[in-house]
């Protein structure tokens, strides 16, 4: 009984130490949130003020206000939202053709393709900036949409084909052997059976690509120039001037950028996490 009852002291300290260093865990990473927040709530004069308050004395939505009446700043999320839309539904669409080929076709040179799409993972991105941004000015298209799709989907398609051919190998080829037996083609095998099944890889995948999209920053800032063209993260920047910081209007500019990201992953956390699971065990 002695052994027992030492036992269960013993795990109850266990799991007291390991909820407490949960909790300071969920505190040290929500804190920058709460702060960024309340700071976007706050005047310019409050933010400065000592002792630092986490509060604010007086709630202003003044930066708020700033930004929606400024057609400039509005054109920012304009900008990243039609971007990381048609760079994640590009992405999506070719990765899925691009893994239906990988997982359920054998072909002479699908190892090669295999070992070239994993090696661009061990490629750091600003290593092509020079390159990409001549490339870019020689086809015309320097501080245009196009530049930032295409340049976004080349870092994105890579992990998005290993993710959802890790997830479309754990779908059996019996599915699609039965609708070949019942008369169909891999295209009707594809769209009726295999898609459906694969919504939570496709979400995963489409997650993980809008991310990447949205907060790029070092090639949106490189391959554009004009103001109509800038996306959110480079929009936050230019509030950081030569002899003055707009904290507010930067802090209530991080927090319009951080809701459209965490709408989406509460949606979509369901099949997120098991679409990352899944794609990762089997990849």
């Amino acid at each position: 009984m002695a052994t027992v009852s030492r036992f269960e002291r013993r795990s109850r300290l266990v799991t007291l130490l390991l909820y407490c260093g949960l909790a300071a865990g969920l505190v040290f990473a929500c804190f920058p949130i709460v702060w960024m927040f309340f700071t976007s709530l706050k005047s310019n004069t409050e933010i400065f003020a000592l002792p630092p308050r986490i509060l604010p004395k007086v709630f202003t939505f003044e930066a708020y206000a700033s930004i929606f009446s400024d057609t400039a700043k509005l054109r920012f999320f304009l900008n990243s939202y039609l971007v990381a839309g048609v760079v994640t539904l590009l992405t999506v669409v070719v990765a899925l053709l691009a893994a239906y080929a990988f997982s359920r076709y054998e072909f002479r040179l699908k190892k090669p393709f295999n070992l070239l799409v994993i090696s661009t993972q061990t490629v750091p991105p600003i290593t092509l900036l020079i390159p990409y941004f001549g490339m870019v000015v020689a086809f015309g298209i320097f501080d245009t949409y196009y530049a930032l799709i295409l340049t976004y989907m080349v870092f994105t398609l890579p992990y998005a084909i290993l993710l959802m051919t890790g997830y479309l190998n754990t779908l059996p080829k019996d599915l699609d052997e039965a609708v070949l037996v019942d008369g169909g083609t891999s295209w009707t095998a594809l769209w009726r059976v295999i898609v459906p099944l694969s919504v939570p890889g496709i979400v995963a995948t489409a997650v993980y690509t809008f991310l990447l999209a949205w907060n790029e920053f070092l090639f949106a800032l490189t391959l554009t120039k004009s103001m109509d063209m800038r996306t959110v993260p480079i929009g936050i920047s230019l509030l950081m001037g030569q002899h003055a910081f707009e904290w507010n209007e930067m802090m209530a500019m991080s927090v319009l950028g951080s809701l459209p990201l965490l709408i989406l992953y509460l949606i979509a956390q369901r099949y997120f996490l098991v679409g990352m699971t899944a794609g990762s065990m089997k990849g």
